[in-house]
């Protein structure tokens, strides 16, 4: 490890941890050792923390950290680097970053590799740059790499008022694509208007598929980027085009579903889809060096901005979980550690 810009560092530090998976209740702050950065990580110190779908399903014990991660949840964080190991570039110390971290993010400091952490521009606050990395990272490998998105497609979002979902109107309508969302109340639908999309369906009170087919007079939607899955699958394949693009990156309503496999063969659809956290080092490097090229910029420039929900302190992460388990959540919620000072 390289000399910090602080006078030492401390050996312990406050994180989230649980004894027994279960519920949010079982989230409680605890002392644990000051992790120490391997040879490409650097040391972050945390502001603010992102919260993600996956924190829950690791809390509840069917998402356990990928080997050599921390078995602390939280995939990402924005903080200042304080100390970095050999093998990265002296420069880091000292740099604002938000950054894709293996785990680790709810605590006071966490490790990530340098290459997967992004420069916070002056006027971005930490709070926004925490909620970015994760939705970011996959919204734009599932949708624009995965998904082969194009100026002018159209792209139907399920969960259109989630993190993922509010990531990818934005991302979306800043290349020119026509945004169809799926949302549980009309509350939600109003969000996800203000946010960009071009429609947004009650699915609770109206069937999307018939939706989708009215409002594009029978030509259906280019991409689907489902996070649903189950018995929204042969659903989805109802409302694409030919040619058209299902990409899957969670399975809330099942694991299963059951397809009319000559429909996929007559309309040439593709179907695709992926989980981010265990791809490797270098892939999430070579995604950082794209988003920094093709999306960070947006948020720089501030033309973009991510949709906030609700901020909780470290302390409480279960109260955190558990607004984001109740379905209430428009946008991200973010966990406060050092905050913005």
């Amino acid at each position: 490890m390289t000399n910090t810009q602080l006078s030492a560092l401390p050996e312990t530090m406050t994180a989230i941890g649980f004894e027994a998976p279960g519920g949010p209740e079982v989230l409680i702050p605890e002392q644990v050792s000051l992790p120490e950065p391997g040879d490409h990580d650097v040391l972050i110190r945390v502001a603010f923390a992102g919260v993600n779908r996956p924190d829950c399903i690791q809390r509840a014990g069917h998402y356990p950290a990928p080997p050599g991660a921390s078995p602390i949840i939280g995939l990402e964080v924005a903080g200042e680097i304080v100390a970095i190991g050999k093998d990265v570039p002296d420069e880091m110390i000292g740099q604002t970053v938000a950054a894709l971290t293996p785990g680790g993010g709810y605590s006071e400091y966490c490790t990530a590799p340098w290459n997967h952490c992004l420069p916070v521009p002056q006027g971005m606050d930490l709070k926004s740059a925490a909620a970015l990395p994760e939705t970011l990272f996959t919204v734009w490998h599932n949708v624009f790499e995965r998904g082969m998105a194009r100026d002018g497609e159209r792209l139907l979002i399920h969960g259109g008022t989630s993190g993922i979902g509010t990531m990818a109107i934005m991302l979306a309508k800043a290349f020119d694509m026509e945004v169809i969302v799926t949302c549980g109340d009309e509350a939600k639908c109003e969000a996800a208007r203000k946010v960009g999309a071009d429609l947004a369906i009650n699915y609770r009170e109206t069937d999307f598929v018939e939706a989708v087919k009215s409002h594009t007079g029978g030509a259906g939607v280019n991409i689907v980027l489902d996070m649903v899955s189950g018995d929204y699958v042969p659903r989805n394949l109802q409302c694409l085009a030919e040619d058209g693009r299902h990409v899957t990156i969670a399975v809330l309503g099942g694991a299963k579903a059951e397809l009319f496999m000559p429909m996929v063969m007559m309309r040439r659809l593709t179907l695709t889809g992926s989980t981010l956290r265990p791809r490797s080092d270098d892939f999430k490097a070579a995604l950082a060096d794209e988003i920094a090229i093709n999306a960070w910029p947006l948020f720089a420039s501030g033309e973009l901005a991510p949709v906030m929900d609700q901020t909780f302190p470290l302390a409480e992460a279960a109260a955190a979980h558990a607004r984001m388990e109740a379905g209430e959540h428009i946008g991200k919620i973010v966990l406060e550690v050092a905050g913005e000072g």
